[in-house]
């Protein structure tokens, strides 16, 4: 049984309830540890069609507030304080300096920024993509996300091939060439020489790919490495928290995977699952 979620968002970015509901659900659903990982705000230029970046500022300080008081609640559920942070081209300093600014237990890093793009704001682009251009698209995602591993900023890689939202048929085309692996497991080898964790994530379930992320031949290739994994959600609403746990847990196990790892008060700890 998987113990711990660790990808929850809330009300202060473009999530639906409040780190009080989701936590309540966390406890509902019998987990032993909650990371809340709200978005981090991104510097101008890098936006949404809908973008939250002006209610994540101003909510910032809530958001801090209300999770360290969960954090010393007594229940058998441990809230712990986390971010996730986008990886911007040319805006390492800026990143940087977010992950510093305050005693996070758990930093996620995320790719879902091609230059001043944001590849999952919609699936309308992606419908007018060759395969080609799906590719290319591809491409720049994975070697992105190396240089995100390689920056030595995160704990856990997020949803490792959130790319594929809402070209799945066409990411399986080129997954399965050989320099496609290739480029792949550099970054998954980036993701074991800097100390981080690959997530494997439910949240593909519920989006256009229908699929964990991250698929099957990155599942191989991470457990030949040994790469240590967490598991998450990446909750927006409390019908989300803990979502799909029983599927990946099955999934994981068919790779080989035992343990699911934590980050609490600065140590790396293991749990079966």
């Amino acid at each position: 049984m998987i113990l711990a979620d660790t990808h929850i968002h809330t009300r202060y970015s473009h999530g639906s309830s409040t780190p009080e509901a989701m936590y309540a659900a966390a406890l509902a659903r019998g987990l032993e540890f909650v990371a809340f990982t709200e978005h981090a705000p991104r510097p101008l230029g890098f936006d949404y069609t809908h973008e939250y970046r002006e209610q994540l500022s101003r909510h910032l300080p809530d958001y801090l507030r209300e999770v360290h008081a969960l954090r010393k609640r007594h229940d058998p559920c441990q809230a712990l304080l986390g971010m996730e942070m986008d990886w911007l081209e040319d805006q390492e300093d800026f990143t940087r300096a977010a992950c510093a600014a305050q005693d996070f237990d758990l930093l996620l890093g995320s790719v879902h920024f091609l230059g001043h793009w944001g590849f999952d704001d919609g699936e309308d682009p992606w419908k007018a993509f060759s395969q080609e251009e799906c590719e290319r698209h591809y491409q720049a995602y994975f070697e992105a996300w190396e240089r995100m591993a390689r920056s030595g900023l995160f704990h856990v890689a997020a949803h490792p091939d959130l790319i594929k939202i809402f070209s799945v048929e066409q990411f399986h085309i080129w997954l399965a060439k050989s320099s496609s692996l290739a480029l792949i497991r550099r970054g998954l080898l980036a993701l074991r020489d800097s100390g981080m964790c690959m997530e494997i994530s439910s949240a593909g379930l519920r989006k256009p790919c229908r699929e964990i992320y991250p698929a099957p031949p990155i599942m191989v290739m991470a457990a030949s490495l040994e790469l240590p994994i967490t598991f998450a959600s990446d909750a927006h609403g409390e019908q989300d928290v803990a979502y799909g746990f029983a599927r990946l847990a099955s999934y994981a196990a068919a790779f080989g995977f035992r343990e699911q790892t934590l980050f609490h008060d600065g140590r790396k700890v293991s749990i079966p699952f």
